[in-house]
């Protein structure tokens, strides 16, 4: 393994290798879904040959002391203990099949965790995958905006996305802004920084076209934590860019859109509050199976089956009318439900260390990096600290819970702050070698005997 020297150490020819691109790759098709916006992709089954790729290469390239290290990382141990709490439910699982299956997929994306943890070798290394993460969601953005087949419903909103629907792809677009924003305002290429900006529009637009009352939310709270505790950003600009982002959306979303945003504040008058199908209902129909089976749930991916054999709907529903196996709508109450009162707190114990994790990044004297601007990693944390949050929030109107987004941006997270915990750990050891090689000098004065006199 690549042994990272000092953040402002020059990388030169230190470019993109063969598993920072496989793990490229495989965000590019497991978040943005390229594949699907260009079937002819799907062909080459991307997503499971990236990741196998990215794994072996892994296993084969990098020093057993990196592999061990990302095992002592609190938010690896919390991910591997969810993992183990996934297996434990199977057994008892409403639907065994459909959980074992929903098990094998989430020890992929965990594996993918460790490899991106493990795998940069840098803070350039973690800029690139988060420069990927972003390209990817303005491809997705671009590619809804401009195709025909995606128009505006009656109520103002994009229908028929590829995978994602306007809901998941408002939170997907509103993790990625953040993101652009640190190239935008860090890189010190000028083509960049007018790409980063022109990215941010295209997400924008894409944005309010989704009409999602969630997403409108995780942008508030984003926006929130920009103004508040973005500090490598003077205030002043900070300012500008939330007015700058204000008149964009006045300029992009009719007056349908701010109808349907406004009835979040009358949560009383809307579908999700009166209806059996509505977030509420559900919601607590979902802590009602969690109180059922508190220890492992109702099984991992089990919960759309729960409401369809064990739902109180059920004695209430005639016979000659279905039942709507519905996902929950709410991360949260979707961990709660599946893998019981242990599991949320591992989720939650999850996400509070990848954090920590960013907000204990250790600092490092010296100058930037190449291309940097004068707060690199610590930008670039509180970038991703940002797109963090908005996923948190939009998450709690979503099915997201095992989802490949929260994982890569966590393991992004986590790996820059590997690479900046090696980087200052090299520079104190530089300095304890530069301290002793000076102290024998100093001993060597001090044993001079004094002259003798007479």
């Amino acid at each position: 393994m690549d042994t990272p020297g000092p953040v402002g150490e020059s990388e030169t020819g230190r470019g993109w290798d063969l598993l920072v691109l496989c793990l490229s790759a495989f965000i590019l098709t497991s978040v943005s879904r390229v594949h699907q916006l260009f079937p002819v992709l799907a062909v080459l089954r991307p997503v499971t040959v990236s990741g196998v790729l990215a794994i072996v290469l892994c296993l084969l390239d990098r020093a057993p002391a990196g592999r061990i290290g990302a095992q002592r990382i609190p938010a690896t141990r919390y991910l591997l203990a969810l993992v183990v709490w996934l297996a434990l439910s199977v057994p008892g699982a409403l639907w065994p099949g459909g959980a074992f299956a929903t098990l094998v997929d989430f020890i992929k994306t965990a594996l993918i965790f460790l490899v991106m943890v493990t795998a940069v070798r840098s803070v350039r290394d973690v800029e690139r995958l988060t420069l990927v993460y972003f390209v990817g969601a303005v491809i997705f953005a671009i590619v809804v905006l401009t195709r025909t087949q995606f128009q505006l419903g009656v109520e103002g909103r994009m229908e028929r996305l590829y995978f994602y629907d306007s809901n998941d792809f408002a939170t997907y677009a509103v993790t990625a802004l953040p993101l652009g924003l640190f190239f935008a305002l860090t890189s010190r290429r000028l083509l960049l920084r007018l790409a980063a900006w022109a990215g941010i529009g295209v997400l924008a637009v894409g944005f309010m076209w989704s009409g999602s009352r969630g997403g409108f939310l995780a942008l508030v709270a984003v926006i929130a934590y920009f103004l508040l505790r973005y500090t490598t950003v003077r205030r002043s600009w900070r300012l500008s860019a939330v007015v700058a982002i204000g008149v964009l959306a006045l300029a992009t979303a009719g007056d349908t859109y701010w109808t349907r945003i406004s009835t979040v504040l009358r949560p009383g008058e809307d579908y999700n509050s009166t209806d059996e199908q509505g977030r509420l209902r559900i919601w607590r129909r979902g802590v009602g199976y969690m109180v059922q089976h508190p220890v492992f749930g109702v099984g991992a991916g089990n919960f759309p089956r729960a409401e369809g054999t064990i739902s109180p709907l059920v004695e209430r529903q005639p016979r000659s009318r279905g039942l709507k196996w519905g996902p929950p709508h709410n991360s949260y109450v979707q961990v709660g439900a599946e893998l019981g009162v242990p599991g949320l707190l591992i989720f939650a114990a999850f996400l509070i260390s990848v954090f920590r994790a960013l907000s204990t990044l250790p600092t490092v004297a010296g100058p930037s990096p190449p291309g940097h601007g004068p707060f690199g990693p610590v930008r670039l944390a509180q970038s991703l600290t940002a797109s963090l949050i908005g996923f948190v929030v939009g998450a709690f109107f979503l099915t997201l819970a095992y989802h490949d987004m929260l994982y890569t941006l966590a393991g992004i997270a986590v790996g820059l702050r590997q690479v900046s915990v090696n980087a200052a750990r090299t520079q104190r050891a530089q300095r304890d070698r530069v301290a002793m090689s000076d102290e024998p000098m100093v001993a060597r004065l001090a044993d001079v005997p004094s002259p003798v006199i007479g």
